[in-house]
């Protein structure tokens, strides 16, 4: 374990500064105070050294690799049917792309000294966050919709995490873990030292607030470049609830480039399920129609709502809102091509679809489309 300090967190909007805090007293979500990169030239991809998985790209991580699973350097696989590339998300330890999350996520609680997590989840993220949490040997209670998946609860209670089922909207379930389990009076100060901000002495690992978790998949980015030999695609569609893939992936593209590594940054497109659609709606003026499909990206009021529109105005990027059909006919093709997925994941390829023909991704423009989730947990 190493001893340096942790790294500091800053606010981007207010310019607080702290050691740890779930987020800014301004309410902001907080970022790391500096992006660390690697000096000097891109390596030969031929030599690059992956043994590691995604902690080969400690360089550009400011969390040092504390607990792991084996994760990342998932395959990209061409997919010719869709005329993109698939980076295969689904075949991570727990079934779900949030294991690059909860891997640094962990990791930042042991460099702070945390003993308990907490955290609220539709599903996958509490999955990931109890599987490492136990490999960490820190006790979890993860915060779930009453109507939670078996699989995925399955999953959580196989950790020895404790899942706290609630009614209602997915909302409410992050209401409840925040009134449960986190007290903000208690970081008032600012002094952010572990446990300030939780009531019975809780951290908070929020796949939406915790910037370790965006530090976390930001590693999609790195191993996509490399896998393509530091050449980014044109386009990348990703579902969007949180954003937690989305803007770890822009944020990750944009420290390439900030690296000299890579020349570019992609067009970040974003899908989201029609009916819970708040950046589709801030776009293109309206949210109709239902998706219960899609049910992983039901969120209505994204923490990071600010960032992802930053991010889509900054590369020519977009997002839209699909309804059931088209996701639960993008679910069967994919099955049909050999590609196991959760209904969720669906949401991306058939995303791009209707960018093609929306005219917004052009046919002989390279896209990378990751796909989440694993149908394992369905």
């Amino acid at each position: 374990m190493s001893t340096a300090d942790p790294a500091p967190l800053a606010c981007p909007a207010c310019g607080a500064e702290y050691v740890d805090r779930w987020r800014c007293t301004c309410g902001h979500p907080l970022e790391f105070a500096r992006q660390p990169l690697p000096d000097g030239p891109a390596p030969d991809p031929a030599s690059f050294d992956t043994r590691e998985g995604l902690w080969s790209f400690q360089a550009f991580l400011p969390v040092e690799q504390q607990v792991s699973l084996g994760e990342g350097m998932t395959p990209l696989e061409d997919a010719p049917a869709w005329d993109a590339q698939f980076k295969l998300e689904y075949v991570f330890p727990t079934g779900s792309f949030k294991d690059r999350g909860a891997t640094a996520t962990l990791s930042r609680a042991l460099e702070l000294g945390v003993d308990r997590v907490v955290e609220d989840s539709s599903g996958n993220a509490g999955a990931a966050i109890a599987t490492y949490a136990a490999r960490a040997g820190i006790d979890a209670e993860i915060y779930v919709p009453a109507s939670v998946k078996q699989s995925k609860l399955r999953a959580i209670e196989a950790a020895g995490a404790t899942p706290v089922r609630v009614e209602g909207s997915r909302q409410d379930v992050t209401d409840a873990c925040v009134e449960a389990a986190v007290s903000e009076d208690k970081g008032s100060t600012g002094d952010g030292q572990p446990g300030d901000d939780g009531a019975s002495g809780a951290w908070y690992a929020s796949h939406a607030w915790n910037p370790a978790f965006f530090a976390g998949t930001a590693t999609v980015a790195y191993e996509t470049a490399l896998q393509r030999d530091w050449e980014v695609p044109d386009a990348v569609v990703t579902p969007l609830g949180h954003g937690t893939l989305f803007l770890g992936a822009y944020r990750g593209f944009r420290a390439l480039k900030a690296a000299g590594w890579t020349d570019s940054i992609p067009r970040m497109y974003g899908a989201q399920a029609a009916g819970y659609a708040p950046i589709a709606a801030e776009l293109h003026g309206t949210d109709e129609g239902t998706n219960d499909v899609a049910d992983g990206i039901q969120i209505r009021d994204p923490v990071q709502k600010d960032a992802i529109l930053a991010a889509i105005e900054e590369t020519g990027g977009d997002a839209i809102a699909l309804g059931e059909e088209p996701v639960a006919d993008e679910l069967q093709r994919l099955h049909g091509a050999g590609f196991y997925t959760e209904p969720t994941c669906a949401v991306a390829p058939a995303a791009l679809r209707a960018y093609r023909e929306r005219g917004e991704i052009h046919p002989d423009e390279d896209v990378v489309v990751p796909l989440t989730g694993s149908g394992l947990k369905t």
